[in-house]
């Protein structure tokens, strides 16, 4: 990264980084996960980073996903790179099939609630700038998942050192964004009779590397991290390698983007809502095109601090995608009324809270979310909110 990101330049935002790692307790557990967090701990903050500073967030072993999801959307909104470890396993909810990051207390029963969606990594990263953001993984799946995700066949081992990369893969639903950049690897279920948890030999092996304080070029890195754990006698799995995207002049979301970091947000709001328009205009007001551009508004919005416009534009597209027949649970209508709610929780004026509220229950009664007694929540603070002018 050093050279080639912009938190290297002088004078530039200090670089974010987050470590992550989780594991389920008791005989469901894959990979130590926790264990790898010393090695990382051990790696000054610049070199985590690959910025001159940088601020460094550690989630051992997280109980709640909402207090990852805080944690996480906090470091998106962040001006300068990010930089993301995650190491843990990868199990299925019932529901939906969708993969979710288990944590402290998740068991097969209750992934749903307990776990965290992958997808909220893609949510919460949409708006970061083109080539600032990476992802390294250290996956585990067990073979449920593994066959769900498909990738029933793993590539082989890494070439010798002077090869070329992985080429580019990302099984869709890992899919974290598409201008996030993605390397790391998904460890294989145990061919052994006898369960025995992993160790997250690729990320050891990413820490070992980078606390020499030399930060290589990503490719660099995780291609020098696979050999190094093939070397020890781990096999990588499958290997992820998905170069991000740099910023790209006239890409929309990278104007937008600047306008906001530059304090211009009637002009990011106003650009975000020309496109929404043209998209509804060419593809009707109910399309995946132009729900994208009224979520992008819902969260200048929020980054604006009008947390009463953001409620607002997504209790219109939670309707929105309900109405086009959309699933209760659908992950894109359940992101949309937790954030009207999350939004609603922080509107200051006690009238324009109660003019929102109604709808929001409305919404609620149809779409309750992973959190028990969010309808609950709502009307109670509705009730507390008639006796406030």
């Amino acid at each position: 990264m050093p050279g080639t990101t912009p938190g290297s330049e002088p004078g530039a935002a200090p670089g974010t980084v987050l470590l992550l790692a989780a594991s389920p307790p008791g005989r469901g557990r894959l990979v130590d996960a926790a264990s790898v967090l010393p090695v990382l701990a051990a790696v000054p903050p610049a070199v985590l980073s690959g910025t001159d500073t940088a601020n460094v967030v550690e989630l051992a072993d997280p109980l709640e996903p909402q207090a990852v999801l805080t944690r996480l959307r906090a470091a998106a909104t962040a001006p300068g790179p990010l930089t993301l470890y995650v190491v843990g396993q990868l199990l299925l909810d019932r529901r939906q099939r969708l993969p979710h990051l288990a944590l402290a207390r998740t068991t097969p029963s209750t992934v749903r609630y307990t776990a965290f969606p992958w997808h909220w990594f893609r949510d919460e990263l949409r708006l970061r700038p083109p080539g600032v953001t990476t992802l390294i993984l250290d996956l585990h799946a067990d073979q449920e998942t593994w066959q769900t995700l498909g990738i029933a066949q793993p590539p082989g081992p890494p070439g010798p050192p002077g090869s070329a990369p992985a080429p580019p893969m990302l099984p869709p639903a890992l899919d974290s964004g598409r201008d996030a950049a993605v390397y790391g690897r998904i460890a294989p279920p145990s061919s052994r009779s006898r369960r025995t948890v992993g160790e997250p030999a690729y990320m050891k092996a990413v820490g070992a590397l980078l606390r020499s304080g030399r930060r290589p070029p990503d490719e660099e890195l995780h291609r020098q991290a696979l050999v190094r754990a093939a070397a020890e006698g781990a096999y990588p799995g499958f290997v992820l390698a998905r170069r991000g995207t740099g910023p790209v002049p006239g890409n929309p979301h990278t104007v937008i983007t600047e306008a906001v970091r530059s304090g211009r947000h009637a002009d990011a709001h106003a650009l975000a809502a020309q496109h929404e328009q043209s998209a509804a205009l060419a593809h009707g007001p109910a399309s995946e095109e132009a729900l994208h551009w009224a979520e992008v508004r819902a969260d200048l919005a929020m980054l604006a601090g009008d947390a009463a416009l953001s409620c607002h534009i997504w209790l219109v597209v939670a309707a929105a995608r309900l109405n086009t027949g959309q699933a209760a649970d659908a992950s894109s209508v359940e992101t949309a009324v937790d954030r009207a709610h999350h939004q609603w929780g922080r509107i200051g004026d006690p009238v324009r809270a109660r003019e929102l509220g109604p709808a929001l229950a409305e919404l609620r009664s149809r779409v309750p979310g992973r959190r028990e007694g969010a309808l609950d929540h709502v009307r109670r603070q509705l009730s507390q909110l008639q006796t406030q002018n």
